[in-house]
């Protein structure tokens, strides 16, 4: 039996996955990793990345370099040109990054829910009654990254974002044994709250959400990096247009991006759930 083979096995073990990922000093862990992950020591970076193979199915060979500065550098990799083109179709939302599809379909009312049988409400995630009404009984789809996957995210259409709202919060795992014993994970977790019209007017937010090792997300049209240094609620005003697949930001490590959509709008029917996705492939439809 390989190590890999070992370690899969342990970690596929609720309890004991669940001991390791979360029942750990969450914010100092994940404060050490922010600063271990971008030294820029050859030995430390080639050990770095050789235990992130062990632990992980990491490929590198789409990165657009071979050679990183460190962990963190390999961390948020930027692709080769062209390896994630958008769906042309104007009327689809496509998906703004490489993700396992988790919790999707329709908002019931305000309430959405993480796993079968737990909810959470709009507000508790978005923190403002009037963002929460232009998503009523609209669309939601989970979309999680691993570790090992494209850090990066783009913009799902053409887009006018027009704030941000960074929340803080705990760094808890958002794997599906997190998700399926933490109430209202997504509401507890540091995230940021991207608000965005779609071309054709239609109201459509992201909701990048940081976890343990990942409490840091920079967004480019903002002067800021978001983490537990940021002290929120707090707002970012800004007026910028974007067209789809235009790159947005970057996760420093993996997690999750909830997408909310209009209540008219479908699910395509490459959406299914636990399947994987890349940025750029289809998402949402608008009907003709």
């Amino acid at each position: 039996m390989t190590v890999r083979s070992l370690i899969s096995i342990l970690t596929q073990q609720e309890d004991i996955n669940f001991l390791l990922t979360n029942r750990v000093p969450r914010a100092a862990l994940t404060r050490f990793m922010g600063w271990f992950s971008k030294i820029e020591q050859p030995l430390v970076r080639d050990l770095s990345i050789a235990c992130w193979r062990l632990f992980s199915d990491l490929d590198l060979s789409e990165a657009r370099k071979t050679h990183f500065r460190s962990l963190h550098d390999c961390f948020t990799r930027e692709l080769k040109p062209g390896l994630r083109p958008s769906d042309p179709d104007p009327t689809v939302v496509v998906s703004p990054c490489d993700a396992i599809i988790g919790a999707f379909g329709r908002i019931a009312d305000t309430e959405l829910f993480q796993v079968k049988g737990a909810p959470y409400s709009l507000l508790d995630l978005l923190g403002d009654p009037a963002l929460v009404e232009a998503h009523r009984n609209g669309r939601f789809i989970t979309l999680r990254l691993t570790s090992s996957m494209y850090h990066r995210f783009h913009a799902p259409g053409d887009l006018r974002i027009e704030q941000v709202d960074f929340i803080s919060g705990d760094t808890w795992n958002v794997n599906p044994i997190a998700l399926k014993r933490i109430e209202k994970l997504f509401c507890k977790n540091e995230r940021a709250v991207i608000r965005a019209h779609l071309a054709t007017g239609e109201a459509l937010t992201l909701v990048p959400v940081a976890a343990i090792l990942v409490a840091s997300i920079r967004l480019h049209f903002i002067d800021r990096l978001l983490n537990a240094d940021t002290v929120g609620p707090v707002s970012f005003p800004c007026d910028v247009g974007v067209r789809k697949g235009d790159e947005l930001g970057w996760f420093e490590h993996g997690s999750t991006i909830i997408v909310l959509a209009p209540e008219n709008f479908e699910f395509c029917d490459n959406v299914a759930g636990s399947a994987r996705i890349r940025a750029g492939e289809p998402l949402l439809r608008k009907p003709a």
